[in-house]
């Protein structure tokens, strides 16, 4: 008896000097393995052979289990098999297509782990011959997304070398792929699904040729199509905060709260397994193209609805893995079914952006690893798109359109956490801005994540442009902006030599300088009042240590040979402004002291002081403060983007259950199919 007998499709033992019984599926499985036609004999096999319910386990091993040899001798009936389960998924009888779609699914995995090494055009030979190629993928191209999900991820990790996707450049899916993302019940079963595949489709050699899919995504201008996409990220981003609140809870007060609480600024994410801080990296890749991409859906992530916790009815349990990341799945379909919220006029509103703000500021907490570090930079992509467009911008600082965004914090020793209740209703831009000043304020560490902290501070630059602009005059607390932006430098300041055998320290130094350089120059015009004025030039002179330890290191560095001469020199004339605002007032406020007789002055006499001394400070106006460089993904991106997809391909391929195509599943699904 072979191997792949004894793993799967034997019935049972008569007695002990029987050989035990086969399934017929597994006899006709073994038919089709043979040389002969299996039809030759029986007309009717491939009609009983969908009728059949189909044995995964043994249609698999069977195709690993053939040799080289075999394969060329059975390709005929391989292809075959192949034919009529494309015929048999157009078919009115359910069990017949249902069963036809698990058999092209473990026919994609079975040849593909026997051909690992195999180009995407064997592969295309194998299971259905290159002269009806064409055809067979015209017929696939509206159904199965499942099966297209397989076809994309599981036959390479680099979904740019999987060459059977040019088929489906060729032969777009992507009105099918629109048209359920446009009807309330098919995205409610598919959307997830239908998402995340055209996440991938667009990325597929985008850099090397022309992607019919990019360019048809970047045009669609259909409101319920743009609202159906936006509602399936909502409804798993949603889904995630969700969970990860529920886990947040079930470790209030116990042994991860006072370890915390013990080590103060570190994140223990590893004291419980269920608090990893896991990104669902596919969702989050297609809300990004669909920002960059897409101007249309800017308007998708202002909608209001009322914000509600969606309870989790218990349900029939499906077969996952044990140990899934949290986030890394679709969202439950009791989730993606409800399209319609209740309202309820005491309910807060909320939206795609709020929704997504607090998920970034779950995976923004902990940047350990490279996993999490690049969905905390992921994020911050999408909210550089989000900065640099106008109606976005518009729809931030609209004062009629307030909002109270419960952000997640990292717990830290020295500060409480925020309660709910007590978090003001402001314009979305003041949660951006809370989130950029949370990571600047929580990351200052070794393993200092540069690139993070340029993003965050880019960000910042760029509302600030619009805000002055527009004249925009927001009530905010800019306090907290300074003193988090000053530390930043006192952090770089002390730990010089160590960032500078990784970082360019001085390029973030000079983002970090122009940013009061901007509130210095133009603040009058976007500060909410003249006490916000008066405010900033107060935490210049209180912290003007760390300004002059900066210019004496910049000075030093720009005046010696070396590769960061150009870049501290550049550090040095823009603190030009800085240092003026503190040579005029400093004499002055020891003066006043002196004068006063008062060793040690308080807050409201230094904004005396300072009040009373504008007229006779000099500054340099200074050019191109309010001009940024606008975000292009190729070339500063490409890599980026090319290892993400290739890690969320791995993942799809890890995630797409088989087994999850159960009959009584599939059918009930296939009953909503006209």
């Amino acid at each position: 008896m072979s191997q792949v007998e004894k793993k799967a499709g034997l019935l049972r033992r008569t007695s002990s000097s029987k050989k035990p019984l086969k399934e017929k599926v597994v006899l006709m499985y073994d038919e089709i393995f043979a040389k002969e036609d299996p039809a030759k004999n029986n007309p009717r096999f491939w009609d009983e052979l969908f009728l059949m319910k189909v044995n995964l386990e043994y249609l698999e091993s069977k195709l690993e289990s053939v040799d080289g040899e075999e394969v060329q001798r059975i390709q005929d009936n391989i292809n075959s098999l192949f034919h009529h389960c494309v015929q048999a998924l157009g078919e009115e009888h359910q069990i017949k297509v249902v069963n036809a779609l698990q058999t092209l699914c473990a026919l994609f995995r079975g040849v593909h782990q026997k051909n690992k090494s195999a180009s995407g055009f064997d592969i295309i030979n194998m299971l259905m011959g290159f002269d009806k190629a064409e055809q067979r993928m015209k017929v696939l191209k509206s159904l199965c997304l499942k099966l297209l999900l397989c076809l994309e991820c599981l036959l390479c990790n680099n979904i740019s070398q999987n060459t059977i996707l040019e088929y489906v450049m060729i032969n777009s899916i992507f009105e099918a792929i629109l048209q359920i993302l446009s009807d309330v019940s098919s995205r409610g079963q598919h959307g997830y699904d239908a998402v995340v595949l055209l996440a991938l489709l667009v990325n597929y050699r985008k850099y090397e040729s022309v992607n019919p899919y990019i360019v048809k995504l970047s045009i669609v201008d259909d409101e319920p199509t743009l609202d159906g996409m936006g509602m399936v990220v909502h409804q798993a981003l949603t889904e995630y905060n969700r969970q990860y609140k529920d886990k947040e809870e079930e470790n209030q007060g116990g042994f991860f709260s006072t370890l915390t609480s013990m080590v103060g600024s570190m994140f223990i994410a590893d004291v419980d397994e269920k608090l990893s801080v896991q990104t669902n990296e596919a969702i989050l890749l297609a809300l990004y193209e669909a920002v960059h991409l897409n101007r249309n859906f800017i308007t998708v992530l202002a909608q209001s609805h009322p914000e509600i916790d969606i309870p989790v009815t218990p349900t029939t349990p499906t077969p996952t893995t044990p140990t899934t990341p949290l986030g890394t799945t679709p969202p439950s379909l009791d989730m993606m079914n409800n399209p319609e919220l209740p309202l309820d006029p005491n309910l807060q509103t909320s939206n795609l952006l709020i929704t997504f703000l607090k998920y970034a500021s779950i995976v923004m907490q902990d940047t350990k690893d490279e996993h999490r570090l690049n969905s905390a930079r992921l994020c911050l992509i999408i909210l550089t798109c989000i900065a640099e467009d106008q109606y976005a911008d518009a729809f931030l600082h609209d004062d009629n359109m307030n909002f109270r965004v419960n952000l997640h914090r990292m717990p830290m020793r020295h500060r409480k956490k925020a309660v709910d209740k007590n978090i003001p209703s402001r314009p979305l831009v003041c949660a951006v801005l809370d989130l950029m000043v949370e990571f600047i304020v929580t990351h200052m560490m070794k393993d200092f994540p540069m690139d993070l902290y340029l993003r965050c501070v880019q960000i910042i630059h760029k509302l600030l442009c619009y805000q002055k602009k527009c004249r925009i005059r927001l009530h905010y607390t800019w306090r907290e902006l300074w003193s988090a932006l000053i530390n930043l430098l006192k952090f770089l300041l002390s730990n010089e030599t160590t960032l500078l055998a990784k970082h360019n320290i001085f390029h973030l130094a000079l983002l970090v300088v122009n940013l009061f350089n901007m509130f210095i120059t133009y603040g009058d015009t976007f500060l909410p009042t003249s006490n916000s004025y008066d405010e900033l030039y107060y935490e210049i002179v209180r912290m003007h240590q760390v300004f002059d330890n900066l210019y004496c290191m910049v000075l030093r560095v720009s005046t010696n040979t070396g590769q960061w001469k150009e870049a501290a020199s550049k550090v040095t004339h823009a603190l030009v402004n800085v240092r003026a605002i503190i040579n005029h007032f400093n004499p002055k406020i020891e003066s006043y002291a002196a004068v006063n007789h008062i060793s040690q002055l308080s807050e409201e006499q230094v904004l005396e002081v300072v009040r009373s001394n504008y007229d006779t400070l000099t500054l340099k106006l200074q050019d191109g403060l309010d001009q940024f460089e606008r975000y292009s993904e190729q070339p500063k991106e490409a890599a980026f983007f090319k290892e993400l997809v290739r890690s969320i391909s791995l993942n799809v391929r890890k995630n797409v259950s088989l087994n999850t195509l159960s009959q009584d599943v599939l059918l009930k699904e296939f009953s909503t199919i006209s």
